[in-house]
């Protein structure tokens, strides 16, 4: 029995939940005990007058049932006669555009609810581009609610029509259309007598019937590993769900990325031994030889290997309030594999309807754009359009580990197979014993005039007395030279500090104590630059003195202009700092002088942190 995989999307009160209701309803997959919870909850919750209210099938939350919306993905599970369907019911507010995704990303048909009194909306253009890049090719268009406009044939035409062309832009090519009163039934598993100018199938039907195309069986073998078991004898076995192709015991396989060859000495499907497995399967295989294979790497064929790269283009959809800046540093996840990131590039973002690019220097809340992403290690990868588990991704925040995008991978960039590091002779160690010490990088941060060049001047001074190599990099004097093209933008400071942040781990690599005297007001470029350095390596100094007595002092006059609106984005007055949460040293400039601190700071360095 064939398997399809859908996804219902629209904007808010289009009747998404009550169309998948009443298919389920309708089509007898409704246990009687569910029945009667559905009876006690439309008396109560239900917004039909006491009739049965079909979305309650769906909206099982609380908080759905209260404000009559779809918040959470509602997966459903249908069986007819003639096929088995997966259902995932998504919300329609633009604030979880990330659960629609979640549920494009595996759908192989896309239900788009319209409602006919109200025609094609922002979020409707919005979700068939995110189905355009998720790669669905199949839509049933659901122009719901023709009751409330006397089931009008030119209202139903007039949508269809638009938006099949704006689907054509996409590159979706098949729409069928059908005119639907999700709420009274017409056209829903069975066809309505009370639209008699239409002639087409109802929506189960449709679904019924339709054909899309399954995995292509020809395509090589792709396992992405997702965990290492032992059996009772010792022996491993390489657990995963395969994503492309067919594994049979006997295979030369590599794997991926190191290219490291074995052959595929047992195999179970399930649990239960097999000789052979397809895509879509859980199994279990055992190698021949005791190579390094587990979670994150990837088997393939010996003569079909994969790409490998740690630089990429890619589409990301952006899920989080704070908005993507080029320059910083997220996490990256590839199925089970986790590699830290670096959005290099925003090279544009998507008009939401139209999927035209426009200029750009940031990713906002449910944008959609083309960015470069450098990868602290090398991949194996697939294009997304090639295989979507090995090119789709998430992208996570390493501070507070929420996720705040989905990509998809376009092409790998050549330039990344052209780059090696290159061997020398002479290393950091041998340079910091020619000096007699250890490299640090010490990091002062703290609002303008907090007082964080004149300390590091003088921690500067006495550690220059007591014989130690030093360079001092200040904020101010890198601006006249490096980074002389960068203003003071979110996306400018955070550029700002990555060049900052590479330069200061050169100079450690030398053997020097580095001493870094910049603002850098947000703590996730100050995380992404302690990363750069070793345990211990990286010493955070907070220069804790407040607004208002950083103010006072300000022999720039820089608050005076930034409170008369001549100096924007800058730091405490229009543009946040976000103070560090755990420093290895504050500095309260309320209670000592500047050489006091400075003090403390030599200290902690020549006693090793200690």
């Amino acid at each position: 029995m064939d398997f399809l995989r859908l996804v219902a999307c629209g904007s808010v009160d289009d009747g998404k939940s009550t169309l998948i209701g009443r298919l389920l309803h309708e089509a007898g997959r409704v246990p009687d005990d569910e029945r009667a919870a559905l009876a006690r909850a439309s008396a109560s919750h239900g917004t039909r007058g006491g009739e049965v209210d079909y979305a309650l099938l769906l909206d099982g939350l609380d908080a759905e049932r209260e404000q009559g919306i779809t918040i959470d993905v509602a997966w459903r599970h249908l069986q007819t006669a003639r096929r088995r369907f997966l259902i995932a019911d998504c919300p329609g507010h633009v604030q979880y555009t990330r659960n629609m995704a979640t549920g494009a990303s595996v759908a192989d048909l896309a239900i788009v609810l319209v409602d006919a009194s109200r025609g094609l909306l922002p979020q409707t253009f919005r979700h068939a581009a995110i189905l355009s890049l998720f790669g669905v090719r199949h839509v049933l268009l659901a122009v719901n609610k023709m009751d409330r406009v006397g089931y009008a044939q030119p209202v139903f035409e007039a949508i269809a029509s638009r938006f099949r062309e704006h689907a054509g832009r996409l590159g979706i090519g098949d729409v069928m259309a059908i005119p639907v009163a999700a709420a009274v039934g017409d056209n829903v598993t069975t066809r309505s007598t009370a639209i008699d100018w239409y002639h087409g199938p109802s929506v189960l039907e449709h679904l019924e019937g339709v054909q899309v195309d399954g995995p292509d069986p020809a395509l090589p073998l792709r396992l992405p590993l997702q965990l290492v078991l032992r059996d009772a004898e010792g022996g491993r076995w390489l657990t995963g769900t395969l994503a492309a192709g067919r594994v049979r015991v006997g295979d030369e396989v590599r794997i991926e990325p190191s290219g490291v060859a074995s052959r595929i000495a047992a195999l179970t499907v399930a649990g239960v031994a097999a000789e052979a497995a397809q895509v879509g399967q859980a199994v279990a295989v055992q190698l021949a030889d005791d190579v390094d294979a587990g979670r994150g790497h990837v088997l393939a064929p010996v003569d079909a290997p994969l790409a490998h790269t740690d630089q990429f283009v890619a589409e990301v959809l952006w899920f989080d309030e704070a908005p993507l800046l080029p320059g910083r540093r997220y996490q990256l996840r590839n199925g089970a594999r986790a590699v830290g990131a670096r959005i290099s590039e925003l090279k544009f973002r998507h008009d939401p309807e139209s999927l035209q690019p426009l200029a750009a220097k940031r990713l906002e809340f449910n944008e959609i754009g083309e960015v470069v992403i450098s990868l602290d290690a090398v991949i194996a990868y697939a294009p997304y359009a090639e295989n979507a588990t090995l090119g789709g991704f998430i992208l996570v925040d390493p501070l507070s580990r929420a996720t705040v995008g989905a990509g998809m991978v376009r092409h790998g960039l050549r330039r990344a197979d052209n780059i090696h590091w290159q061997v020398l002779d002479v290393d950091r160690n041998a340079r910091a014993a020619l000096k007699g010490q250890q490299p640090r990088c010490i990091w002062f941060t703290g609002l303008s005039g907090a007082g964080k060049s004149t300390i590091a001047n003088l921690v500067e001074r006495g550690l220059l007395a007591r014989g130690l190599h030093t360079y001092l990099l200040d904020g101010d004097n890198v601006r006249h030279g490096l980074n002389r093209d960068l203003g003071f933008t979110d996306e400018d400071r955070v550029e700002n500090l990555r060049r900052i942040g590479e330069v200061a781990r050169l100079m450690t690599d030398a053997g020097l104590v580095v001493l870094v005297s910049f603002i850098s007001p947000f703590r996730a470029e100050r995380a992404a630059a302690r990363a750069l350095f070793e345990p211990g390596d990286f010493i955070e100094v907070f220069v804790d003195t407040p607004l208002a007595d950083a103010e006072r002092r300000d022999v720039k006059g820089l608050y005076a202009k930034a409170r008369r609106g001549e100096l924007p984005n800058f730091t405490g007055i229009d543009s946040p700092y976000e103070p560090p949460e755990a420093p290895e040293l504050v500095l309260d400039t309320r209670r000592d002088d500047a050489q006091a601190l400075a003090d403390r700071v030599i200290a902690y360095v020549l006693d090793g942190g200690d």
